[in-house]
């Protein structure tokens, strides 16, 4: 049994501290604090770990003990037990917890993964599988839009219903841990119990759907509920290895077509 937001509540009191300032200690916001201790959101194993040492108990305790019922004596935990890394891959997951898993450096520093099109079908049980993510092919980005402290992940584009986007781009995402962080109108990656992977626009559809919205207007809006969502990706970009035509029509074109046309006629009214 899971007894982790049980035991942030437990040991936040127990150490006389206000959601507001584990979260600073934690460099989040206290709303999200909240819904760790009420079950609604579930933090990613990075967090986890940076919990276990501000409350100095191992994520073994922290994970499946309940400490309000066991004496625990605090501090004993070792270093195997605060950072349980292999090589690159981070193995201890709960799997029956709704944690993020990540590919790390030997220096800590977290990596991207690449889920491509082929790998797509095996994320929906792999996902919170460390064998399974340390296995998908991974780098690293130093660009200023992909700055530290935040988890990204880039998933391959399969078929047309985000066109101009075309079949095989690759999507970089950012991780969002709740769905109140959505921005309605703008494309996520959601991965669904149903669907799996999905690239489409959201909009809040009342407290328990929401409205999948595709940029192809040949592919009809639909509706999921909350529950089905596992994980939600906010993209942020894409690369594509299919350039362009040189004569495709874009809003710069028209414009100066406008333009010319509009000049013509102020000529011919001087006539």
């Amino acid at each position: 049994m899971i007894y982790l937001k049980e035991n942030i509540k437990f040991l936040r009191k127990k150490r006389a501290m206000t959601q507001e300032q584990l979260a600073g200690l934690l460099d989040s916001k206290r709303s999200l604090i909240g819904s760790y201790e009420e079950g609604r959101g579930v933090p990613k194993l990075s967090i986890i770990g940076r919990m276990a040492e501000i409350f100095e108990v191992s994520m073994d305790h922290l994970l499946a003990v309940d400490l309000s019922q066991k004496e625990l004596e605090i501090g004993s935990q070792t270093t195997d037990d605060k950072k349980r890394k292999t090589g690159d891959e981070n193995d201890f997951i709960g799997k029956a917890l709704k944690v993020l898993s990540v590919v790390v450096t030997p220096e800590n520093d977290e990596l991207i993964s690449i889920v491509p099109v082929k790998a797509s079908a095996g994320y929906l049980n792999g996902r919170a599988d460390a064998g399974y993510i340390g296995k998908l092919p991974h780098f690293s980005m130093p660009v200023a839009e992909l700055s530290q402290g935040r988890s990204y992940r880039v998933f391959q584009l399969k078929g047309d219903s985000m066109l101009p986007l075309t079949p095989g781009s690759y999507i970089f995402c950012d991780y969002v841990e709740e769905i109140a962080d959505i921005r309605e109108g703008k494309p996520y990656v959601l991965i669904t119990s149903d669907e799996g992977i999905v690239y489409k626009r959201i909009f809040l559809a009342g407290e328990n759907q929401l409205q999948l919205k595709s940029d192809n207007p040949e592919y009809e809006p639909y509706m999921i509920e909350n529950t089905s969502v596992l994980e939600i990706w906010r993209a942020l970009g894409f690369l594509s290895f299919e350039l362009p035509e040189p004569d495709v029509l874009n809003v710069q074109k028209l414009s100066a077509v406008v333009t010319k046309m509009q000049q013509e006629l102020a000529k011919m009214k001087d006539l």
